[in-house]
């Protein structure tokens, strides 16, 4: 039976990523150089995604077009890309390398959301426990419904559904909302 597994954020062909910071001011990313990122990237999907599973990319997978091609170095052709801010090419571009482009995805059954920025706390109303998402690169929402799947939070590996499940929120009220109507211009 095929497994399903999650990554975010490759960025492959990326130079500036390398230059990319955390609050404290070190690199993000520790390569030499954007060859050994993705070469990294690659090594670590494909030790652990086989053929017959499927990879789910929640977005900027590639920043440059000629980029794109590094996909076909990952050995499973089951991709599904959630389109990221820098997936900013036409369809007709990512079909090759993809079996499907999508703008979320969702699992009611498991409680989850799968998006490249991570979603409002409203969507969690009776609808969500789990936001599974990327964009924030070392950063972190400081809320337990919010799991951010970018290489440098999980180890540059990508991490499966059953993995995904076991840190869910068992209830969609564990957490205590807050006074949302004052928090982004939310007005009654």
């Amino acid at each position: 039976m095929h497994k399903q597994y999650f990554i975010s954020d490759p960025h492959f062909g990326h130079y500036n990523i390398l230059k990319f910071l955390d609050k404290d001011g070190k690199l993000t990313r520790e390569f030499d150089n954007i060859e050994e990122m993705d070469d990294e990237i690659i090594k670590n999907i494909n030790a652990v995604v086989r053929p017959c599973d499927k990879l789910y990319i929640l977005g900027d997978c590639a920043m440059y077009r000629r980029c794109l091609p590094t996909l076909d170095r990952i050995i499973t052709k089951k991709r599904i890309l959630i389109r990221g801010n820098h997936d900013i090419f036409k369809l007709n571009d990512y079909t090759p390398y993809f079996k499907d482009v999508r703008a979320y995805k969702m699992m009611p059954k498991y409680g989850l959301v799968f998006s490249h920025i991570p979603v409002h706390p409203r969507q969690f109303l009776g609808r969500f426990n789990l936001n599974v998402h990327g964009h924030l690169h070392s950063n972190k929402i400081d809320d337990p419904r919010y799991f951010n799947i970018c290489p440098e939070q999980i180890g540059y590996h990508p991490i499966s559904l059953e993995e995904i499940i076991e840190r869910k929120p068992k209830e969609n009220n564990d957490y205590q909302e807050e006074n949302w109507e004052n928090e982004g211009g939310i007005t009654k």
